[in-house]
């Protein structure tokens, strides 16, 4: 079988000894080829170079943010029979995906059980979102936690590393100086055949998963949809309310390890489409963990079985 390598040199826990290890071993198993991102979406290019030139499986050493540019570039032209096979050794800061997948943390032991899944012939296949056209494999968002992911990457930008410590201040900074906490900023609609065009609900925070857990801090699993699966539609938890009481309710509940109840909470689950429309002005977006600027409405669709990926 033919391979792809995608390195993210930049990666927080990707390394040059990492990456010839990981050629090496898989070297008895694949033909492979490597290639280095140097930019911004470039492994969106290489996802769809690889599926032009017909490899059957595409590797990313990487985060998650190149995990989602690869799968990008997988299904530029939507799901198919001849798109490659995706896998992932994990080697960002976070690896929802991959660690949602069950791989583990390590590099060396997810490339292990990568190994045994090639040489067995084992793969399945997962769900995917889409939001605005945008691949997603296991979050996407607009409000409060897009602008959160903004001001992390503004704040790696000028050398900080990426840690949990560093999401829960940006948060708590752009709940305390940077939210409108009296008047709902986004409006939620959620069609169905008996009601095509629905009236939206005002909601302060709506946090959209493909999967559980929706983020980690750490090893500690945030689970706001702990229903969401990759063999169902897409999962919202949505505050209506976002007072300091019912947030700091909220958060405990998450850290703890447990969904966020109570009136003020909405838990949608399998969800085959949606919209969220910011009621005032364009707010951040983001799609697995990275920012991608600023929208004023944006429609979220589920995507049954559209990649194979190799566990």
């Amino acid at each position: 079988m033919r391979g792809l390598l995608v390195v993210n040199p930049k990666a927080t826990t990707t390394t040059l000894r990492g990456r010839d290890v990981l050629v090496s071993a898989l070297g008895d198993t694949l033909k492979l080829d490597c290639a280095e991102t140097t930019h911004r979406d470039h492994a969106i290019e290489l996802g769809r170079q690889a599926k032009a030139e017909g490899y059957d499986t595409v590797l990313v050493l990487g985060g998650d943010g190149t995990v989602n540019e690869v799968v990008n570039g997988l299904l530029a032209a939507g799901p198919s029979a001849d798109v490659p096979a995706l896998a992932i050794v994990p080697g960002g800061s976070t690896n929802v995906f991959a660690r949602s997948l069950g791989l583990p943390a390590s590099p060396m032991e997810a490339t292990g059980q990568l190994l045994e899944a090639l040489r067995a012939g084992r793969s399945t296949r997962v769900g995917l979102g889409q939001a605005d056209g945008r691949w997603f494999t296991f979050c996407a968002g607009l409000g409060l936690d897009a602008a959160a992911v903004a001001r992390v990457e503004e704040r790696r930008a000028k050398g900080k590393r990426s840690t949990p410590g560093l999401y829960v201040r940006s948060t708590v900074n752009r709940f305390f100086f940077g939210t409108n906490r009296r008047h709902a900023p986004l409006m939620l609609s959620v069609p169905s055949p008996e009601e095509p065009t629905p009236e939206p609900e005002p909601i302060f925070v709506g946090l959209v998963c493909n999967t559980s857990p929706w983020t980690y801090l750490g090893d500690r699993r945030i689970e706001p949809c702990p229903e969401a699966s990759f063999e169902t539609g897409l999962d919202v938890m949505a505050l209506r309310r976002l007072g300091v009481f019912t947030t700091l309710r909220a958060s405990r509940r998450l850290v703890a390890g447990g969904a966020p109840r109570g009136r003020s909470v909405a838990l949608l689950h399998d969800l085959a489409e949606f919209t969220i429309s910011a009621s005032e002005g364009a707010q951040p977006f983001q799609v697995d963990g990275d920012a991608l600027g600023e929208r004023e409405s944006v429609t979220f669709r589920s995507v049954p079985a559209a990649l194979r990926v190799i566990v």
